[in-house]
């Protein structure tokens, strides 16, 4: 889960790294009996872990049909349950590179938000100018092959895998159609689909509505060219809706709140040591003297609560 721009959706604690060492040494295609559970720092109640999956390979009905990366990944996912914290989770590496796309705002795909709907994985909606509406999926569309394979059983992530891929390629999906109870198989050719965080609408008395859905790897140029577009119109007050907004990234964060505080700390992180780190305000702001509020609800999480802080610490806004 570790990258560079630390995205905040995500609690990242610190026994995580011990928690993936353990999976290693509990793992592998040998019998447990000849790894070793010795992890420097790791409390001696770890190894019943070890105890755990020697009985399995030892006793279990099936046992030469264990497999311990599967294993390891669901003890992970109970050590993180036991905190009782919604925001310590476990990404596997696949899980993680889609997260991973989607929080750096643009991937390879068709451009159709998918879901589950009644307990079957459905095209929520196509987004607006991409290869998924051009083709005519339909909001509602029923998934039921991913290039000739059926997707019966698969999980929501394989699904979503199978659909994306890089541009220029294509997919075909045969859908059913709860429109008329149709099926149609459609090929689609793969482009680069921009994930919009940041939308602005004018409204009456020169008072700019600017929405931020996330805070993504293009947050930032999307924000500017906003504030530009709110200069243009001349406009006079700014309401920042973050509403439902759930985080993202540290680095858009600092870029959203610098284009409208002049100076001063943005946020700063303390870790396990008291080690402190600062995020300072950049210079350059669009924003600076504009009156504006900023709306908030329940579900403004992480790094939207970030800004908000950032903006009623500096003395910037209404909230």
């Amino acid at each position: 889960m570790t990258i560079t721009q630390v995205p905040l959706r995500f609690l990242l604690i610190a026994a995580l790294a011990a928690m993936l060492a353990l999976a290693v040494a509990c793992g592998g295609s040998e019998s447990a009996t000849e790894e070793t559970t010795t992890i420097e720092g790791l409390p001696a109640e770890f190894q019943r872990l070890s105890e755990v999956w020697e009985l399995l390979n030892r006793e279990s009905f099936g046992n030469e049909n264990l497999d311990p990366h599967v294993v390891s990944e669901g003890a992970i996912r109970g050590m993180l349950e036991a905190l009782d914290d919604p925001y310590a989770v476990f990404l596997n590496e696949e899980q993680y590179s889609l997260e991973n796309q989607d929080i750096q705002g643009f991937f390879g795909g068709i451009g159709a938000e998918v879901g589950i709907r009644d307990g079957i994985i459905t095209i929520l909606a196509p987004m607006p100018d991409t290869p998924a509406e051009a083709a005519g999926v339909r909001p509602g569309d029923v998934i039921l092959e991913v290039d000739g394979q059926s997707i019966k059983g698969m999980s929501l992530l394989e699904v979503v895998r199978l659909i994306r891929g890089e541009a220029g390629t294509t997919v075909t999906l045969l859908l059913r159609h709860v429109s008329n109870a149709t099926t149609e198989s459609i090929e689609i050719e793969r482009d680069i689909i921009q994930l919009e965080s940041v939308n602005l609408l004018m409204q009456v008395g020169r008072i700019g509505h600017l929405k931020l859905s996330g805070f993504t790897g293009t947050t930032g140029e999307e924000l500017e060219k906003a504030l530009e577009r709110f200069e243009r119109s001349q406009g006079v007050g700014l309401v920042v809706d973050v509403r439902n907004n759930p985080g993202g990234l540290v680095s858009a964060v600092v870029d959203a709140t610098s284009q409208f505080v002049g100076d001063g700390l943005v946020l700063y992180q303390v870790d396990a040591q008291g080690n402190r780190r600062n995020w300072g305000v950049k210079s350059g702001g669009k924003a600076l003297d504009v009156p504006m509020v900023v709306l908030v609800n329940e579900f403004s999480a992480s790094a939207s609560e970030v800004f908000t802080g950032a903006i009623v610490d500096n003395d910037r806004a209404t909230i």
